[in-house]
């Protein structure tokens, strides 16, 4: 039912949310960054990456005709930005800067909505970006939210496990206590709504640390308060569901788990169609195409994987994928495990293939490049192969670059990693917030404007740095036994 289409590899640390607008595809990540995609071949935008925030990303969306993108982060804020330029239009700051988990926009765009750890959501009018109002609505985190598809309502779910139903002036409407047990992770409506002799009826669907997906029916009547009933509590997933999302029809629901799979569900039935196993680790991000037949996942693995679709989802969009990658998945299938340096001449080929770079095979084809002589590949040496465009060299190297990190990161433990960079360190230092750097990055932040710390955000008293001997043999340590 779904095939690996392509596998995105540029995020330095896990990834947090996907997310699709009718034409493009983004993703966020601990990196501090966002990464936008065109949906044609998942090239990624001239603009992208996208930074603005201090700390990890959480969350991010685009509003419904694709025009604008949010994210949110860490560090209390939400930025809006013009999806086209990837510039940024607004920096939304929580009145409590409180650190915002989620966020979500208003089917018409007319509303935001963000929630924070503090147990509080942040609503704005999106057009004039001026805070409604900031409102209590739980005593736990606020880890998930969304608007349903009228725009009239809205649910949040928290770390207690509860859900809740909300008008847009924030008053209460409907509520389930212990949803989830040991707490929501994700929750969102489907696109459509039935209305049937004065009774809207939608659907929702939730998943927690209880490693369920539910959906529920949520029905009113005018001048009637919202009443919520589950309809179906999916079970095929064995450890916590970290993320759901609906299909654009609704027929359909996608959830990741932290066993590693992502189910796809029939939504009416409540049965099983598809698991993909395709990740190293958790999967914490799943998102569908409105218009076209995509799936994507990412996963701590810091990966994004795109799936097409066959038969039920984006049959208004176009059902096509290049030939040369229909079915295929990463370098081997059954050769998950194999390192690059193993791959063989066929695996390179299709590895090409995944990552937009069909038009090299046949340079690679005729030079006998497996996977040992891929992985050496550097900026002279490509050279030599008779590639003449400057950009498809400068992709290559980067998608090549992704490679040997991805390979070298998996296990590498996250402190011997630089905050700015998270890339291994070298020459560690240590700065005067008290967390170590790699030497020319944290310098090259001091030149910059900003004279406060990567890690709190707060002034840095000093710009004194000092030498940390211990974590650079403990770092020596490590790379001898690698």
């Amino acid at each position: 039912m779904a095939s690996l289409t392509a596998t995105l590899r540029y995020h330095a640390d896990e990834v947090s949310c996907c997310a699709f607008s009718p034409s493009l595809l983004a993703t966020s990540s601990g990196d501090k960054t966002i990464r936008v995609y065109s949906t044609v071949d998942f090239s990624e935008l001239p603009y992208s990456p996208l930074g603005g925030h201090a700390y990890g990303v959480h969350c991010c969306r685009f509003s419904s005709c694709g025009s604008h993108l949010v994210s949110c982060s860490t560090d209390g804020t939400v930025v809006v930005r013009n999806a086209e330029t990837g510039e940024t239009v607004a920096v939304l700051q929580h009145p409590g800067r409180s650190p915002l988990r989620a966020c979500a926009l208003a089917p018409d765009s007319s509303l935001l909505l963000a929630g924070a750890s503090d147990g509080t959501v942040a609503l704005w009018e999106f057009t004039s970006n001026t805070l409604r109002r900031c409102s209590q609505v739980s005593e736990a985190s606020v880890v998930a939210c969304g608007f349903s598809p009228c725009g009239q309502m809205f649910v949040t779910g928290c770390t207690h496990g509860d859900l809740k139903l909300w008008d847009t002036d924030v008053n209460l409407l409907s509520s389930v206590k212990d949803a989830h047990d040991l707490g929501v992770t994700c929750c969102c409506f489907a696109p459509q709504f039935n209305l049937d002799d004065g009774c809207a009826e939608f659907r929702l669907a939730s998943c927690g640390q209880d490693s369920l997906l539910k959906i529920w029916i949520v029905s009113q009547r005018e001048g009637a308060a919202p009443a919520m009933k589950l309809l179906h509590s999916l079970t095929s997933q064995s450890a916590p569901v970290l993320s759901c999302a609906f299909s654009s029809d609704g027929e359909l629901v996608v959830s990741g788990s932290v066993d590693k799979s992502v189910a796809i569900y029939d939504t009416n039935a409540g049965t099983l169609l598809d698991t993909l196993k395709q990740h190293d680790r958790y999967v914490t991000a799943v998102a569908v195409s409105p218009t076209m037949p995509w799936i994507a996942t990412g996963s701590m693995d810091r990966t994004v994987n795109v799936w097409r679709m066959t038969g039920r989802v984006g049959e208004t969009g176009d059902d096509s994928a290049p030939a040369s990658c229909q079915g295929s998945g990463l370098p081997g299938e059954a050769g998950l495990l194999l390192q690059t340096a193993d791959w063989s001449e066929e695996d390179v080929q299709r590895w090409l293939c995944e990552e937009g770079l069909q038009e090299l095979a046949a340079i690679f084809r005729a030079n006998n490049m497996d996977g040992a002589e891929l992985i050496l590949l550097n900026k002279e040496t490509v050279g030599e192969l008779g590639i003449e465009s400057l950009g498809l060299r400068g992709r290559l190297l980067r998608r090549i670059e992704a490679l040997r990190a991805k390979e070298r990161g998996s296990d590498v433990p996250d402190e011997f990693l630089c905050p700015i960079t998270r890339e291994l360190m070298e020459d560690p230092v240590i700065a005067a917030d008290g967390y170590s750097y790699e030497r020319a990055s944290i310098e090259s932040w001091l030149r910059g404007k900003s004279k406060t710390s990567p890690m709190t955000n707060l002034p840095l008293q000093t710009a004194l740095l000092t030498p940390n001997r211990s974590l650079k043999m403990a770092i020596s340590r490590w790379k001898s036994s690698h």
